[in-house]
């Protein structure tokens, strides 16, 4: 996101690989350019790229076999198939059961967008064990994003800095300097990334999961996609309705709004969050150390953000901790009940001067590693966020919609509505207000939503839903905390995720898991 105050709908998967461990490929096609009948050459996989999070090569799997890394190549332009090709990174896990068992494979896209699938499934994989009994666990780097032909803007070093903004103006010489911030990462992608991108729109990477899909060997599309996975599932069934098979959509994004109503959904969705948060502490049997209400809570981590916006505290070294990072670190650890511990103590401590836990939270959320490198998240999710949406706000359009975010949220609301800036001044138009997802014909899609989702509220799973047509989509209903609901590790919800996507039972239209 060029603004970093723009919140992206990540599943948790993507930004946690990062806090746990605290054009690429151009060439010419096949001679007789037909893609589908592409060999993929499946090796032992490396360690990450920088631009996929960095780390250790994937350690082996329960039963000791590895992970299988490969190249798809794909169209640069979906619109010349016959042209020029880039490379999609690709991992795979092999099914564990018998192969008389075996359905296919099962694609997944955690988030972002962004989000490096290559390393977040094996990350994670062990969540989605039982589920390899009889798929083939795949994913990928979609277009522009890690190994595939990367979207590059600013180098490290540029980042550390950009990310010290005020993403949060008072005045207008502070107005002017995020104005003008904003301008110069646009243009330094534009100038680095040039011939991607107006290639990485999400219907892009949906043609790609097609191409994908035949090149595997599968007659349909098994599907797992997680927060703005959603989405690309959604616009993959609406161009390929026939071809889906089992799919599920977690945390799912809401296919209706535009830009600027999603950000002020996120809004309320993140203040929620945090007002159970707050809630969860202070209702414990023991003392809650960063307030004696709730409302004390959210009072005193309002003044916290106020006294950073006058004087910063030491963070990591030489870098402080900021408004805007401790703001970012704070929304980052919202995005699961089980950071929620993590919140508390960075509270406690930057209570105190030491603002170095908020400052890991933020960099995980802004793709950073210990060593200082930045994953590509930032720049991959601008561009394909501009390359989506048609939407371009001004500076003045958002000071006049200040007022309804600061009433969906005191604390996250300013952070949001200047986010919309991202994409103003961007090299490439954006293609519509929001996705087309509708998609008759295709089989049944289990549409999961979760109650304290902070990050794709609740009510966008019931709008994917409506928006899918008539008897395509089944709800499911999780009354939980956190973004997403399979890797929340409730059974209920793991059991009829897996009985579907396993044995096709499809549940019951409506049903709740609490």
């Amino acid at each position: 996101m060029a603004n970093p105050s723009r919140l992206r709908c990540a599943a948790l998967t993507t930004t946690a690989v990062l806090l746990a461990a605290l054009l690429a490929g151009c060439g010419d096609g096949t001679e007789d350019g037909d893609l589908t009948a592409q060999k993929l050459d499946w090796k032992d996989c490396p360690a990450p790229s920088e631009a996929e999070g960095g780390g250790s090569a994937p350690s082996p799997l329960p039963n000791g076999a590895t992970w299988q890394c490969a190249t798809m190549r794909a169209p640069l332009d979906w619109g010349r198939p016959k042209g020029d090709t880039i490379s999609i990174a690709l991992i795979r896990a092999r099914a564990s059961g018998p192969e008389s068992k075996r359905i296919g494979s099962l694609v997944f896209n955690f988030g972002g967008p962004g989000g490096s699938g290559v390393s977040t499934l094996p990350a994670f994989g062990s969540d989605y064990d039982v589920l390899r009994t009889r798929y083939d666990l795949v994913s990928f780097d979609p277009r522009g994003v890690g190994r595939s032909a990367p979207v590059k803007c600013k180098s490290d070093a540029q980042l550390d800095v950009y990310f010290q903004q005020d993403a949060t103006p008072d005045n207008s010489a502070e107005r002017a300097q995020l104005i003008n911030r904003t301008k110069q990462f646009n243009a330094a992608c534009e100038q680095n990334s040039r011939k991607v991108l107006p290639h990485v729109a999400t219907t892009d990477a949906a043609r790609d999961m097609d191409l994908l899909r035949q090149v595997l060997g599968d007659a349909k599309l098994h599907y797992f996609g997680i927060s703005y996975g959603t989405e690309l599932g959604g616009v993959y069934a609406h161009l390929f309705p026939k071809n889906v098979g089992r799919a599920v959509f977690d945390g799912v994004v809401d296919p209706t709004q535009n830009p600027e109503q999603s950000a002020l959904g996120q809004a309320a969705g993140f203040q929620l969050a945090l007002d159970n948060f707050a809630e969860d502490c202070t209702s414990k049997t023991t003392e809650c150390p960063i307030g004696d209400t709730p409302e004390d809570v959210k009072n005193r981590i309002a003044k916290l953000l106020n006294d950073l916006e006058k004087k910063p505290i030491p963070g990591d070294p030489p870098r402080q901790l900021t408004q805007t990072a401790a703001t970012n670190g704070i929304a980052q650890s919202l995005y699961s009940k089980d950071f929620w511990e993590y919140l508390t103590e960075g509270l406690e401590a930057a209570y105190d001067g030491d603002g170095r836990i908020l400052m890991l939270l933020s960099d995980s959320m802004n793709g950073r590693s210990e060593n200082g490198e930045y994953s590509n998240i930032t720049a991959a999710n601008t561009a394909i966020s501009c390359a989506d949406e048609k939407p371009r706000y001004t500076a003045d359009f958002v000071q006049q919609r200040l007022p309804e975010f600061r009433s969906a949220s005191p604390l996250f609301g300013d952070f949001l509505a200047w986010g919309l800036i991202s994409c103003t001044n961007w090299a490439v138009p954006g293609a519509a207000d929001h996705p087309d997802v509708s998609a008759p014909g295709s089989a049944p899609i289990l549409v999961v939503g979760n109650t304290g989702d902070p990050a794709t509220p609740y009510e966008g799973a019931r709008r994917m839903a409506e928006a899918l047509g008539s008897g395509v989509a089944v709800e499911l209903t999780y009354k939980g905390q956190g973004h997403g609901a399979y890797d929340s590790k409730d059974k209920c919800v793991q059991r009829k995720v897996n009985d579907y996507l396993l044995n096709g039972t499809v549940p019951k239209a409506g049903a709740v898991c609490s």
